[in-house]
């Protein structure tokens, strides 16, 4: 979502760290044009003015001219600017309450309510081990009731019985005695929505407020809709009074101010973000990581926290043993890609690296989708299990069989045996617990070595993770670890890429190819 806002910004820091010392006019002309990168990306017209007035203020002040470096002391600033006007300290959706505690949804129709209250539950449940009950309140959208039953029954979380002619308020004490006398932790309320806000909505959400007496009140808006999500959020916490704020399509391809706006014109936090359309793409909002993410610095905590979640710990200590002993075989490649996937593809992890937004070009053109990951494991799927343990045994006839199995040409097959080589080739070398392998394996029996994202957290805060593209030192040895292919550099085209300057130390990826 912020990608067009991202490049505006990396092209005119790139001018101002370009140069030896700072004139007054010089960060006049790249505030100008940081005003109008933010009103291009939808941010509203107050927030952009005080955003800039602050920029200014600090940036033509003593502290950038006695600064060594004075453009990258205006990149700080305006990082620091932007993480303030997106709310500083992240806020998470509050649970510290009398069980059962009432979660009540709010927005307009179409918004993804019914979607977000799954997703959260899912959460809730997985994440952090709550017993949670989910009751539909929406007895105008045909089939809403019953779209909240299907989500709970795929996701495994238990939903309010329907019961035919109900009110939303009945349906609202229904469920709160039903999460009493159940034990429940939390009850999650997904109410109905309008096509735009209107008296009897309103009437009927400060009815169900009274009867629920909800701990939270989130307002779920469309990214997509721009400045009007930022009029909904006020009108709805007018009336209501609103928590906090959960933003889907975040992933869609709209100009990002919504998100930008939101806490400073309405005073509430933007809490969880949905970034694509499956029950796990939800995210918790944190401002620093968004601004880092907005400024190119990358996003490591998040990629750390999403491994941690995403990788299955026993099968990486499984691998780890193998590749000590120099094993690896065309099933423990598909394993890889596998993780890969699952950690949001190459597009997913790169885009999370620092100083990757700048070569979105490059990688665009070296054919890097992530459609590569599905037909890779499609190939080895179409092997037999033998073939894919001794792949020595594929010769022309097998290879052809394969192709036409998988619907690829021969030439991806061998593309891809040749990738499997350079990394087996690597294995060997690197096994007995020698070098590289030796670290990154280290210790991986809880698949994730000394990767703790709240020390890294910590890191980020103290300075010790540079904005400037490079990854502290311990760091690409971890995501190894959680399941990264070390010999990235058989990804086709992604050899002779030139990386930037820390991402050398993700294996074979930045010294372009071994001659």
């Amino acid at each position: 979502m912020f990608e067009s806002l991202s490049d505006r910004l990396s092209g005119i820091f790139d001018k101002l760290t370009g140069r030896g010392a700072l004139s007054e006019n010089d960060v006049n002309e790249a505030l100008r044009e940081i005003r109008r990168a933010l009103i291009e990306a939808d941010v509203a017209l107050p927030v952009v003015r005080s955003f800039t007035d602050k920029v200014r203020h600090r940036a033509v002040g003593a502290e950038v001219v006695k600064s060594i470096t004075p453009g990258q002391m205006v990149v700080k600033i305006v990082h620091d600017q932007l993480v303030e006007m997106l709310g500083a300290e992240g806020q998470f959706i509050d649970l510290n309450a009398p069980a059962p505690v009432a979660i009540m949804m709010v927005g307009l129709q179409g918004s993804g309510k019914t979607t977000t209250t799954s997703k959260i539950a899912r959460r809730l449940t997985q994440r952090d081990k709550r017993k949670v009950l989910m009751a539909s309140l929406d007895t105008r959208r045909p089939a809403a009731q019953e779209q909240l039953k299907v989500l709970g029954e795929q996701n495994q979380i238990d939903t309010l019985p329907i019961i035919e002619g109900q009110g939303p308020v009945e349906i609202a004490k229904r469920a709160m005695s039903a999460a009493k006398l159940g034990g429940y932790d939390v009850v999650m309320l997904d109410t109905a929505g309008r096509i735009h806000i209107d008296e009897p909505l309103m009437i009927e959400m400060a009815e169900v407020k009274a009867a629920a007496n909800p701990h939270e009140i989130l307002l779920v808006a469309d990214a997509l809709t721009g400045q009007d999500a930022v009029n909904l959020a006020q009108s709805f916490d007018e009336r209501v009074g609103i928590t906090g704020i959960a933003l889907t399509r975040m992933d869609g391809d709209g100009r990002g101010g919504a998100a930008l706006s939101m806490q400073a014109v309405t005073g509430k936090p933007v809490k969880l973000i949905g970034t694509g359309e499956k029950s796990d793409a939800l995210e918790d909002f944190h401002p620093k990581r968004i601004a880092d993410r907005i400024l190119g610095m990358g996003d490591i905590v998040s990629l750390v926290e999403k491994a941690a979640e995403a990788i299955d710990a026993e099968k990486a200590a499984q691998m780890a043993r193998k590749m000590q002993k120099g094993h690896f075989d065309l099933e423990d490649l598909a394993e890889q890609l596998r993780q890969m996937e699952k950690l949001g593809g190459m597009s997913g992890m790169m885009g999370m690296l620092p100083g990757v937004g700048k070569m979105k070009k490059q990688i665009d053109a070296a054919g890097l989708d992530d459609k590569m990951f599905k037909r890779q494991i499609a190939i080895i799927q179409s092997m037999t299990a033998i073939e894919r343990r001794k792949p020595d045994l594929l010769k022309a006839s097998r290879k052809k069989r394969i192709a036409t199995g998988s619907g690829v040409d021969v030439a991806e097959v061998n593309k891809l045996l040749k990738m499997h080589r350079q990394m087996a080739d690597m294995m060997k070398k690197m096994g007995k617990g020698k070098g590289m392998l030796g670290k990154l394996m280290g210790g991986l029996g809880g698949g994730m070595p000394n990767m703790d994202p709240k020390a890294l957290e910590e890191m980020a805060k103290s300075g010790q993770l540079p904005g400037g593209g490079e990854l502290p030192k311990g760091l690409p040895g971890g995501l190894g670890g959680a399941g990264l292919p070390p010999g990235m550099s058989g990804f086709p085209g992604l050899g002779g890429l030139k990386m930037p300057g820390g991402l050398g130390g993700l294996p074979g990826m930045g010294k372009g190819k071994k001659k």
